[in-house]
């Protein structure tokens, strides 16, 4: 096991080994030392589902009470032509169909969401291939695909959170940064859990959520009671 810094074994600590409530985890994550950056919080779930198993696979979006900090996502909108401009003063930074996929195909790149009409769907499948492997390609489930495209480029710039659980039936998201205040990075965790536990496939057994954990970028997690 590597061995760890000075800062991190004395912020461990701090993190309690048995799960504590939500508040308490909060505190006790904000008491941790701070770094030279206002680093992100990210919320773990480790759920009872079968990764396997399509039909217990978890994908979507949510907009949390109170962001997640940071800089503004770049978005880019596959849109009709009378729509680019509402796209646009949403908050896009490219809006089109062919000609946008065409600058996707000779490169560009500097976009972290797409979003996309649903008649816009057949254009977009001709960039399966560079999108997908991305996890950039627009999705229904993630609510990417939508016929409000304008305000779903309004909602993903401002931090709507996307999520899609890993091999391990595990889903992280961020919710938001150190800075925050106690009580506002406690509601956004909630907010994300009762989410998660409101989408529970109806084909998953036993125990659905399993462990919560909730930490910084470089400090260690903190288990929360459920």
């Amino acid at each position: 096991m590597p061995r760890q810094g000075k800062r991190y074994r004395s912020d461990a600590e701090k993190a309690p080994e048995q799960p504590v409530p939500l508040v308490e985890a909060v505190n006790r994550l904000k008491a941790m030392k701070k770094v030279k950056f206002d680093q992100s919080i990210d919320l773990c779930l480790h759920l009872g589902i079968d990764p396997k198993q399509a039909d217990q696979q978890l994908r979507g979006a949510i907009s949390l009470p109170h962001g997640i900090g940071g800089a503004p996502k770049k978005v880019i909108a596959f849109v009709a032509a009378e729509k680019v401009e509402d796209a646009k003063a949403a908050g896009a930074v490219k809006a089109g169909a062919e000609d946008l996929v065409k600058e996707i195909e000779e490169g560009f790149m500097d976009f972290d969401v797409a979003v996309a009409e649903p008649a816009m769907m057949r254009v977009v499948s001709k960039l399966g291939k560079v999108l997908g492997p991305k996890g950039l390609m627009p999705s229904p489930k993630a609510g990417t695909v939508t016929p409000d495209a304008a305000n779903a480029v309004k909602e993903f710039a401002a931090g709507k959170v996307e999520y899609r659980n890993d091999d391990g039936g595990n889903i992280h998201a961020v919710i938001g940064k150190q800075s925050f205040e106690p009580e506002k990075l406690a509601e956004n965790a909630q907010a994300f859990i009762d989410h998660i536990v409101g989408r529970k496939p109806s084909s998953a057994k036993g125990t659905y959520v399993k462990k919560v954990t909730v930490a910084g970028t470089m400090t260690p997690g903190v288990p929360v009671a459920i």
